[in-house]
């Protein structure tokens, strides 16, 4: 028998290859089916319920309704003044006590390397509403350890979660104490990849430890700060944890920030057009402080 009995025919071999072309698209198919529904969907839907009155039934489009309401709203003006006031004082705060850690972790004099970083780190394993607990009673001010510490050295008792400007610093600190480690473990890989002999040249050269911190380290961390600035401005921006938990957005509305803000328009007051128009604002927020810290402090390295 001939070997042109046994060959398939050209139509067979067409389909073959054609399947073998589109198998791959048939295994990810699921994953993008998924992606659509639940996160390209709800996004597009949310942008048009911005534009949408929903305090009345049926719901109506009034493209002014929402984000006319967000320019006259002092409610919404207050939150965004309080996230403001945390993002410009706390996170520079906290990027400046992650950097000092990552440079304790990688010195040599370190012994227990490993232990400190892990219990640095470990506050973000730990659960948000035990943590939220535990700070609120840490900072109760009739039996909470820190009032009693200030009153044993001669200080008086701070009204830390009753009065405005405690509860703000209330909420910096525990956002401090949570995110400080996970950003100093960032920055201990940056400072893991810069080459050693660049502090040795330096040392030959006569640079002592403060002069290769400015010129040494600190510029070639660049990239990694900048990667961790932008994303301790992100997580600021979508604060709700620690106000909601901690001082439930309190005194007077002093701890409100812009997303526990959105919650509450969305899921207490069920104004869903006028939450999104929140969220959206967020994001734009978002992406023009990404955008100016990556021109201001990354600016260098996108010339080069």
């Amino acid at each position: 028998m001939s070997s042109q009995a046994h060959a398939s025919p050209p139509t067979t071999r067409r389909r073959r290859s054609t399947g073998r072309r589109l198998a791959p698209y048939f295994f990810v198919a699921p994953f993008f089916l998924l992606f659509a529904i639940f996160w390209v969907y709800p996004i597009a839907y949310s942008f048009v319920l911005s534009f949408i009155n929903t305090r009345q039934r049926p719901w109506t489009f009034d493209w002014d309704f929402n984000w006319g309401r967000l320019i006259q709203d002092d409610f919404f003006w207050n939150a965004l003044g309080n996230t403001m006031i945390i993002l410009a004082v706390q996170v520079p705060l906290m990027l400046a006590l992650a950097t000092l850690l990552a440079v304790a972790f990688n010195s040599e004099l370190l012994k227990l390397k490993g232990f400190y970083r892990f219990a640095f780190f470990a506050p973000l394993v730990l659960g948000a509403v035990p943590y939220s607990a535990v700070f609120r009673l840490v900072f109760n001010e009739q039996y909470g350890v820190l009032n009693y510490a200030l009153e044993s050295i001669g200080l008086g008792a701070v009204p830390w979660l009753y009065e405005s400007t405690p509860a703000l610093i209330t909420i910096m600190i525990a956002m401090t104490w949570r995110w400080t480690g996970y950003n100093a473990v960032i920055l201990l890989s940056g400072l893991q990849s810069i080459p050693l002999a660049l502090y040795e040249a330096a040392r030959i050269d006569g640079a002592g430890p403060f002069q290769q911190f400015f010129k040494i380290t600190i510029p070639m961390l660049r990239p990694v700060l900048l990667f961790t600035f932008v994303l301790s401005t992100i997580g600021t921006l979508q604060l709700f944890t620690e106000p909601w938990l901690i001082t439930t957005t309190g005194p007077g509305n002093a701890t409100e920030t812009l997303v526990t803000y959105l919650y509450k328009q969305g899921f207490r007051s069920f104004n869903f057009g006028y939450a999104s128009a929140i969220a959206y604002t967020v994001a734009l927020i978002a992406v023009i402080f990404s955008l100016l810290q990556i021109r201001l402090v990354g600016g260098r390295e996108v010339e080069r």
